[in-house]
């Protein structure tokens, strides 16, 4: 696919980036390049075996700002994605335009745009389940994955909406919350940052462990936001929230959560891989006190089964869900010493 360079594009090196880069990795670029139906912009640093970097919610290619240089200067290339419906990414109007295959048939054109043929994939929080279905459907592209908070969780026999609705109790869960096209855009939208500051905030490891509802259910009546308590973050600065706010207040939310009005379409889609296990190479990073990986304690149990490519398994402690972040230096270490561990049939950066 051909591939074009920002005209005005973002800083390279954005705001709370580290500024001390080794003087052999080069600095990092910004690049659209064209997939089906529209392009996905990217931003990549060093050379070497490609490792694509996929975000979650409510992030941007900027969530991965820690992991480009330190992969970069293990001797990889470094590609961290604007999903689609994010950033300076496609934003199909449709809401079915969202749906897994269409992310897995982004992260593959991706990858041929770069002009390799196979690449480690990555995610974190939506980009976990993006990346592990990238590799479950395209194993001849993606070698090995990486996955973030989320653990692996082969297709069920339950209508994922029937299963979230369950969840909320009295209150709604906050998936089903994020049903209806308009309804969350109308709490976020008015004043993104504060939203934001509050959803990070309470996801955090310093936040404590999650107990109760959390920020997970919507009271009758009420907003997500309702319990949030925007404070200070040690692991983000003004100037990233700031980066953060400015994306979405350019784009609006409403690519972003196009991706949870998928998930009946992505349990159809998927039908034929109902329990199916992940068998590349992998790796999976959790963290201690993010809700996520103590929901989904039972699919990180059942790892032998659905993952048995795992070569490693860690928890952070006291981290919370935003673990790139929280925790860069301990995750660009786990990262790095997996993937120079990956078999010949991988990919390997220097010694």
């Amino acid at each position: 696919m051909p591939q074009s360079a920002e005209t005005t594009p973002p800083p390279a090196t954005p705001p709370g980036a580290a500024p001390d880069r080794p003087a052999a990795v080069p600095p990092a670029t910004h690049r659209t390049v064209e997939v089906p139906g529209g392009r996905i912009h990217l931003v990549e640093q060093g050379t070497g075996p490609l490792v694509l970097l996929v975000h979650g919610f409510p992030e941007s290619w900027y969530s991965w700002r820690h992991q480009l240089p330190a992969l970069a200067a293990a001797g990889y290339r470094a590609a961290a994605l604007d999903v689609r419906g994010y950033g300076r990414s496609s934003k199909p109007r449709d809401v079915a335009a969202y749906r897994m295959l269409a992310h897995v048939a982004d992260n593959a054109a991706v990858v041929r745009a770069l002009g390799e043929e196979t690449a480690v994939i990555a995610g974190h929080d939506w980009g976990s389940p993006i990346a592990a279905h990238s590799a479950l459907l395209r194993p001849d592209v993606f070698t090995a994955v990486a996955l973030l908070s989320v653990p692996y969780t082969p297709r069920g026999a339950t209508r994922p909406t029937e299963a979230f609705a369950q969840l909320g109790g009295a209150e709604e869960f906050y998936i089903t919350y994020f049903q209806e096209p308009g309804r969350a855009e109308a709490e976020i939208e008015p004043d993104v940052r504060t939203w934001l500051a509050g959803f990070y905030a309470g996801l955090s490891g310093d936040a404590g462990p999650t107990s109760g509802p959390g920020l997970f259910s919507v009271p009758p009546g009420g907003k997500l936001s309702d319990r949030f308590t925007p404070r200070p973050l040690p692991w983000l600065t003004e100037a990233d929230l700031d980066f953060y706010a400015a994306e979405f207040e350019r784009t609006g939310l409403t690519g972003a959560l196009n991706r949870y009005r998928n998930v009946d379409r992505d349990w159809e889609d998927l039908a034929a891989w109902t329990g199916a296990p992940l068998t590349r190479p992998a790796l999976f990073i959790g963290g201690e006190h993010d809700a996520t990986t103590q929901w989904l304690a039972d699919a990180i149990k059942a790892f032998p089964r659905t993952l048995p490519g795992l070569s490693a398994s860690h928890i952070l402690p006291g981290c919370g869900h935003w673990l790139q972040q929280e925790r860069p230096e301990e995750v660009n270490r786990l990262m790095v010493d997996w993937l120079r561990s990956l078999p010949e049939g991988g990919v390997r950066g220097v010694s």
